[in-house]
């Protein structure tokens, strides 16, 4: 069974490859040995010629779609597509479920009927939806039931992309109501333990803390006989050479140190114990600021915001995919601090792409819904007007008004913004951080969204705060600072973990490479060629002009534009809305792209000179791309024939190796690990992991909170009804 383009496609495809030999051919290869030739493709794959005499061997059927004329050869299936709500989708004052409802009843008086739902809950807001219009439903679970029923339409669970129509029965399906839609797979539920364990292994050379005896290295797995029986060991080395063999039973006293250089302790020294011993000192001190701060957080009061029915229903209805199980935690875990009556201090962490922003859309809509304001912060001008554009698409139709604040706007637009908050008639503001000048006011802030949060300062995120006490405050991120790990792992702020990728995405080639000018042509006009954009990434606005010299005599197919953040707004605006409507190839920039930019068209990125890039930079930079159920390939690539520094090299060899879905949370824990973490009370990035390791450091001070609220140590913190309990421990070894 073929498709209908198959012939043509694959006459596309080797057009393509023979296009590739010839470049190869003709792009000078001064170091490559003789042995390293280009292959011809004739040697590799099927030509036209012998695809098309396979096929004639064959019995094929080649289908068709539903509006192809039937003749000799052709068999009629009987079924046509089915009605699709479109314009009602696209004029809101129509009634799109009214008129649903209406067309439903009229063909139910001539065959049965049934809706094709995704899930239990969709079949349920179906369910509620009709029956304020009148129309009956009943839930179906098989065929044999549909039709059963007199006077009402079936709602059954079925993956169908769209409906159709017979002469026995017609299917509406929910991508028909609602527009484009996906359905997923079942997964196995993982939860954030379970992701955290799926790293905890041990290998030959870590280096490792012993509860006892300090830092060293592990060595492997032996068997020992002692006793006259035999032992399974973990071997540990340490300073000297001394080893130590502890058998498995006992292998909880061991934990991971986090970094790759360290110097290891003598065994049986005291240096080890002494130092322990200051650590869990300052640790005590550090406890009593960890439960005042928690303290004082349940004691302020914060508006009780709920979800309000029917809106929320047909709110949810608007969600163009099924959600994954862990956004349906993590927006239940919203939901939960929301209406607690407390300030909310959650941290969303899922990978770029994961659905993070549908979470933080829908805490925007029971807040605004409840009568306060909402203001999202984001670092870049070009994520508030992609955020700014999604939220108004999602929000039209609700008595919710959607505004933006940063320098893209005009002097008048951005003062009747002002406005507008300062009286109450802006619901929902979505800025930079120009957001909180002291010129913008709020009337009734009651929720803050900070996007990418791992690009704004300590400061700055601690200002954010002290708009108003009781602000519930709602953080998203793919890469968290190892501050926020940390204070999301000891339980001062809440964390949910989105660690399943949306229905059918596939995780992004990523290629490690010097610049090859034949390698990235190629590259950019596979991306063309399948009607895609592509990204081309600099570390320095002064490497842009290079890369325009290149594309216009090495790839002068594709159309460009140029944009960094030095230029004019009016520029930048004029440039950015090129790309992201679809009339450039190929966007040039520098690492303004690399917070949150969502264009699901855009599937291929070359990242030039890479080794100027921090790591959490470029899973960032990485992640513009993949975020369709398209294949997205990524070109990470230094410049040739120029030796990487070690560092440099560690990064690419990191990044390359991090190419699973869902991959973030695992970076921003070697990014714990190699920077020793973070210090909860202040600004700075480093704290005191690296003298005891990242798993003792945590269990104790999960022992020193413990202590202090059992009245065990000298700190002075009041033992009164309202201290929190903390949830310190951590629940799997982090990688």
């Amino acid at each position: 069974c073929i498709d209908d383009r198959a012939e043509q496609l694959c006459e596309q495809r080797f057009k393509a490859l023979r296009e590739l030999y010839a470049n190869r051919c003709a792009s000078p290869q001064p170091q490559a040995p003789a042995t390293h030739q280009p292959v011809s493709p004739e040697l590799l794959y099927l030509d036209q010629q012998e695809f098309s005499g396979k096929l004639d061997r064959q019995p094929v059927r080649q289908l068709f779609a539903y509006e192809r004329p039937t003749g000799l050869g052709s068999i009629d299936a009987g079924g046509r597509a089915g009605r699709d709500f479109s314009p009602e989708r696209q004029q809101p004052e129509l009634g799109l479920i009214d008129s649903v409802a209406d067309y439903l009843k009229e063909l139910r008086r001539s065959r049965p009927v049934f809706i094709a739902c995704w899930s239990e809950g969709s079949r349920s807001r179906f369910s509620s939806m009709f029956a304020d219009t009148g129309l009956k439903s009943v839930a179906v679970d098989t065929f044999a039931q549909i039709g059963k029923h007199s006077g009402t339409v079936d709602l059954a669970v079925l993956s169908l992309e769209h409906g159709f129509a017979t002469p026995e029965f017609a299917v509406v399906s929910e991508r028909d109501v609602f527009g484009e839609r996906l359905v997923r797979k079942a997964r196995t539920k993982r939860s954030a333990a379970d992701l955290l364990a799926e790293a905890n292994e041990f290998s030959p050379g870590d280096l490792i803390v012993h509860e006892e005896n300090g830092v060293g290295r592990y060595l492997g797995l032996e068997t020992v006989e002692a006793g006259n029986a035999l032992h399974d060991c973990a071997v540990l080395q340490y300073a000297g050479g001394a080893r130590l063999y502890l058998p498995i039973v006992n292998i909880d006293l061991l934990s991971r140190y986090g970094s790759d250089e360290a110097p290891l302790d003598k065994l049986g020294a005291a240096h080890w114990q002494e130092r322990k011993a200051r650590l869990k000192k300052r640790l005590l001190e550090m406890a009593e600021g960890l439960i005042k701060t928690a303290a004082q957080r349940t004691l302020n009061n914060a508006p009780a915001l709920v979800p309000e029915n029917p809106a929320w229903d047909s709110f949810l209805a608007r969600f163009q995919y099924r959600e994954t199980d862990d956004q349906e935690t993590a927006v239940n875990d919203v939901i939960g601090d929301l209406a607690a009556g407390r300030p909310m201090d959650r941290l969303i962490c899922g990978d770029v792409g994961f659905g993070k922003t549908e979470v933080a859309m829908r805490a925007a809509f029971i807040a605004a819904m409840a009568g306060v304001q909402v203001a999202l912060v984001a670092p870049t001008t070009l994520l508030v007007r992609q955020h700014f554009d999604t939220f108004r698409d999602r929000f039209a139709g609700f008595p919710i008004k959607v505004k933006r604040l940063s320098r893209i706007e005009t002097p008048k637009e951005e003062g009747a913004t002002k406005t507008a908050l300062a009286d109450g008639a802006c619901d929902i503001v979505i800025g930079t951080h120009a957001l909180f000048a002291k010129s913008v006011r709020f009337k009734n802030l009651g929720l803050l969204l900070v996007d990418e949060e791992q690009s704004f300062g300590v400061a700055q995120k601690e200002h954010f705060k002290t708009l108003r006490s009781s602000v519930h405050v709602l953080s998203l991120t793919a890469t968290p600072i190892p501050r926020t790990m940390q204070l999301a792992l000891s339980g001062v702020r809440d964390l949910s973990i989105i660690g399943t990728p949306p229905v059918d995405r596939l995780a992004i080639r990523t290629y490690v490479l010097e610049f090859d000018p034949v390698t990235v042509r190629t590259a950019l006009l596979h991306e063309l060629y399948r009607g895609g954009q592509s990204f081309m990434v600099v570390p320095r606005i002064r490497d842009l002009p290079d890369l325009e010299k290149f594309l216009d005599e090495h790839v002068p197919e594709v159309s460009y534009t140029t944009a960094h953040g030095q230029l004019p707004k009016a520029e930048m605006e004029k440039r950015t809305a090129e790309f992201y409507d679809g009339s450039r190839d190929v966007l040039l920039s520098t690492t303004i792209i690399a917070s949150g930019l969502d264009i699901p068209t855009a599937n291929t990125i070359i990242v030039v000179r890479a080794d100027r890039f921090g790591l959490a930079q470029l899973y960032q930079i990485r992640g513009r791309v993949g975020r369709s159920s398209n294949r997205a390939y990524a070109y990470i690539t230094y410049a040739p024939r120029k030796r990487l520094t070690d560092a440099a090299a560690l990064r690419l060899q990191t990044l390359s190796g991090l190419d699973a879905l869902g991959a973030g949370f695992t970076l921003a824990a070697k990014d714990l690990d190699l920077r020793g973490g973070g210090n909860l009370l202040g600004d700075a990035q480093k704290g005191h992991i690296r003298e005891v390791g990242v798993e003792l450091y945590q269990k104790l001070l999960e022992e020193a909170v413990a202590e202090i609220k059992s009245g065990g140590a000298e700190a002075e913190v009041e033992q009164d009804s309202w201290v929190p309990q903390l949830n310190l421990r951590v629940s799997a070894r982090i990688p």
